[in-house]
């Protein structure tokens, strides 16, 4: 059954599929609550005008018949509003990073075991993408076998007339692999069917505006598990050519083949999103997959009804952004 959501913290743009998703429920928000000028509250009124601004985010703590918490603060505070909500008896689900260190991270999991609330960050590169969906369908159905790599390309624009000076701070984003490189780490878990993994390897640069000295534009990561390995590369290159933020990709290798997913664009034809290609021992074929559906969010909805976790497993998401935070570590040691 669909229920009431609460939003805390309207900083980064990804708040708007947050939203959007879980209204697309039929889950129903009337109040937000965001820590000064957000650069994208102009756009927030407009997209969503029966949400109103609360002066105190404790109304929203304190309002009985909100069950969720959607947080996409800037990343430094995100642990902080999110343990203040699961202590008001809410879920929440908040944007990627979820946290930004391990004493963070420690405390967040403390009390999601004191309350029983759910934590979940919305790794949007995977919950958003229909073709993630049908790359999820074709692995748990053994079309390639069984995954041993995964390489996650993560490359983005840096628009930076629009970006807020948080932007470029590293205590407040968290380091780009902690930030954006979260998203290749969870996927590189999930489809290997990893329970945790090494970062063997580790490295961040800001070869591009000297004068952010705590700006990263680059970052590379290697993972290792019992399942397989990962090789991660993120970055702020995207050039303004590219008729979107970023040429997203994805390549998952299989014991009997792979897949490529070609998530946001392509290059050197129409602009066209959400493209898998698949090569096993029969088939090397296209195959659009923009009707894939989206199933975490309906799944996240009957988890906070039933208590379960069917959109993503807890320990999963602990995983995922420890890992990250000790990536970032590493690779700044």
């Amino acid at each position: 059954m669909p229920f009431k959501l609460g939003v805390i913290g309207i900083d980064h743009g990804h708040i708007f599929g947050m939203l959007a998703h879980m209204r697309a429920q039929g889950c129903t928000c009337d109040a937000y609550w965001t820590d000064g000028a957000a650069v994208t509250e102009a756009k927030f009124n407009q997209v969503f005008p029966n949400v109103t601004k609360a002066d105190d985010r404790q109304r929203i703590l304190d309002d009985p018949d909100i069950r969720m918490i959607l947080i996409s603060a800037v990343p430094e505070d995100r642990a902080g509003f999110a343990i203040e909500a699961m202590r008001t008896g809410k879920d929440v689900m908040v944007d990627k990073p979820g946290c930004t260190t391990l004493d963070q991270l420690a405390e967040i999991r403390r009390v999601q075991a004191e309350t029983g609330r759910i934590w979940t960050v919305n790794f949007s590169e995977r919950f958003e993408v229909p073709a993630v969906t049908k790359a999820d369908e074709l692995v748990s159905g053994g079309a390639i076998g069984c995954v041993i790599q995964t390489v996650g390309l993560g490359p983005h624009k840096q628009n930076l007339k629009t970006r807020p000076p948080w932007f470029f701070e590293r205590a407040r984003y968290g380091g780009i692999l902690c930030d954006i490189g979260s998203h290749q780490i969870d996927q590189f878990l999930h489809f290997t069917g990893s329970k945790t993994a090494d970062v063997a390897h580790a490295h961040v640069e800001n070869t591009t505006l000297p004068e952010h000295p705590g700006f990263q534009d680059f970052g590379e990561m290697v993972l290792r598990s019992d399942q397989g390995h990962a090789y991660v590369r993120v970055d702020w290159f995207t050039p303004n050519g590219l008729p979107t933020w970023g040429d997203g990709r994805l390549f998952i290798q299989g014991t009997e083949g792979h897949i490529e997913l070609r998530k946001y664009t392509d290059i050197g034809r129409p602009h066209v999103t959400n493209s898998l290609f698949l090569v096993n021992g029969e088939e090397n074929t296209l195959i659009p997959c923009d009707d894939a559906g989206l199933p975490y969010f309906a799944r996240l909805v009957a988890d906070v009804q039933d208590r379960t976790e069917t959109a993503v497993g807890q320990t999963h998401t602990f995983t995922t952004m420890e890992l990250a935070v000790r990536a970032q570590a590493k690779a700044e040691a």
